[in-house]
């Protein structure tokens, strides 16, 4: 259902280790086995979903993260779940001033199947997992038996 795709190699490219073991051991900018900005392609969280009989279900681990982080809408059968976070620190000692400036963000799309209610989603975040239940259209087929007789 998701749109994203990411290379789970257990074994890192070539390229990979060339550019990622320099003489300060920082992170590599460029993740060449599944994305780009390595340190943000290692952000994007994971998602289970699963179905029962009345609904769809999405759980995304996104620890950290609040309420207000998120934004959660639909547009032309997709459901589109983001979040965008941004931190500042700043520490003073005598002489010497750090001050540093985090941005993280994600965005993930899922196409909306056809027997959903997009527009009776609910959402609740706890405990670092974003939850969402999405229910199914009543087929009345399904939940009503009739036997039909043969003429």
């Amino acid at each position: 259902m998701s749109l994203l795709r990411r290379n789970n190699s257990s074994f890192p490219s070539l390229v990979n280790d060339f550019f990622e073991n320099d003489l300060f051991s920082r992170p590599s900018l460029i993740d060449y086995a599944g994305g780009m900005l390595g340190t943000l392609s290692n952000t994007l969280p994971s998602v289970n979903i699963s179905e029962d009989e009345d609904n769809f279900r999405i759980e995304l681990a996104a620890p950290g993260l609040e309420k207000k982080d998120f934004k959660i809408e639909t547009e032309g059968g997709y459901l589109i779940i983001s979040s965008e976070k941004e931190k500042e620190s700043e520490e003073e000692k005598g002489n010497f001033r750090r001050k540093e400036f985090s941005f993280s963000s994600f965005s993930r799309s899922f196409q909306l199947p056809e027997n959903s209610l997009p527009e009776k989603i609910e959402a609740k975040y706890d405990n670092g997992i974003l939850r969402l239940v999405l229910p199914k259209k009543e087929h009345s087929s399904l939940k009503h038996r009739k036997e039909i007789k043969i003429a």
